[in-house]
């Protein structure tokens, strides 16, 4: 496979790599113990619809809250 782009970075102080003209927003980073990182492009899309299992759990946890099966209230007025 040829190389589209050949060029030498530098870490910041911020331990961070800025890649030139990137075509993605996010990738996933593997690290390995030889030194190499492999940057794969992520595309971070909405879900199309909510899973049946999960509509499942929300419509148990409802049922739950309604039949009064909750747990104690927290304390947040450390917060």
């Amino acid at each position: 496979m040829e190389a589209l782009k050949d060029y030498t970075v530098h870490i910041d102080s911020k331990k961070r790599v800025t890649l030139r003209g990137a075509a993605y927003q996010y990738y996933n980073v593997k690290e390995y113990t030889n030194g190499c990182i492999m940057l794969e492009p992520r595309e971070l899309s909405v879900p199309e619809s909510i899973s049946a299992r999960t509509l499942a759990d929300m419509d148990k946890a409802i049922e739950n809250f309604k039949g009064g099966k909750v747990s104690s209230a927290i304390d947040l007025s450390d917060f």
